[in-house]
């Protein structure tokens, strides 16, 4: 399986993640992983097309299902969405076409992205 179909399955399997587990902050324990997450998914909506992925709304939709499965307060998804758009805005002011360095981040990028999706996961996934 490749590195992109990983991530896709990895990534889907956040509905595991429990959406009401929350410590006494009312924020789940995950909550920064979230947000670095979020960033990452804004990052490959930038990058990916840019580099000729054929994903124009994947890496939103992405997103879209996480908030869904989530289902943050106001004040969270507030916050989600800012970590989406700061992930997005960064490289769109960084790269304006495809380059091995857009190449490069892209990769990494699919890598961190289905490394959290797996840790939070494993880590505060239901049975």
């Amino acid at each position: 399986m490749t590195m992109f179909a990983r991530a896709f399955l990895i990534l889907a399997v956040l509905g595991a993640a429990p959406a009401r587990a929350q410590n006494e902050g009312g924020t789940p324990p995950y909550e920064g992983e979230l947000l670095r997450l979020a960033e990452i998914l804004g990052a490959l909506h930038y990058i990916r097309p840019l580099c000729g992925a054929a994903e124009e709304t994947r890496w939103r939709d992405e997103m879209t299902g996480l908030l869904q499965t989530e289902a943050p307060s106001e004040a969270r998804r507030g916050q989600l969405i800012g970590a989406f758009n700061l992930g997005y805005e960064s490289y769109k002011q960084v790269y304006r076409s495809c380059t091995p360095s857009a190449e490069l981040a892209s990769q990494r990028y699919l890598e961190a992205g289905a490394k959290l999706s797996r840790d939070i996961a494993t880590r505060y996934g239901s049975n």
